[in-house]
């Protein structure tokens, strides 16, 4: 999967002409947010890990790092990260494009409540020099998420 599985993803929802493409790359929060013009808090950077054999992805906000406490007690296991090799295998998309779009079917979404707190956020979409603007219910929507969670650390003021 890639960018083109995602743009034609959001082709059947009439978005897919949303998508940016840059000429740079974006694959971090930082190059992300120089990329788009936003800061960095408002990149949706898309976490993938594995919880009991299943690959699951968590969109947290780009200034949020995950809590091994709160995630543990979340998910009864701690946080392992998907692998390069691992990501492209079970989510179908490479580390720099995880997004929750255009996803293998058995990949559980959760959406991190720092993203709350704004109004749109900016997710990967399937490359490493790709975003979208999304707005809240937007990305639930998009996102076929499965719930929120509170999973991060950092973020709150």
């Amino acid at each position: 999967m890639s960018i083109k599985a995602v743009k034609d993803y959001f082709s059947k929802f009439g978005i897919a002409e949303r998508i940016k493409e840059f000429s740079v790359s974006s694959a971090t929060v930082d190059l992300a947010a120089q990329a788009v013009g936003c800061e960095p808090c408002r990149i949706a950077k898309t976490l993938s890990f594995l919880v009991d054999g299943q690959a699951i992805l968590i969109v947290t906000a780009g200034d949020a790092k995950i809590d091994n406490q709160k995630y543990k007690a979340r998910f009864g296991t701690k946080p392992k990260m998907l692998t390069p090799d691992e990501a492209v295998n079970l989510i179908g998309h490479a580390v720099g494009g995880v997004c929750p779009f255009a996803i293998k079917e058995d990949v559980a979404v959760y959406l991190d409540e720092s993203l709350k707190r704004f109004s749109t956020v900016f997710p990967a979409c399937g490359s490493d020099n790709s975003a979208i603007e999304l707005s809240i219910p937007e990305l639930e929507q998009y996102s076929g998420f499965s719930s929120w969670i509170d999973v991060c650390k950092n973020w709150r003021i």
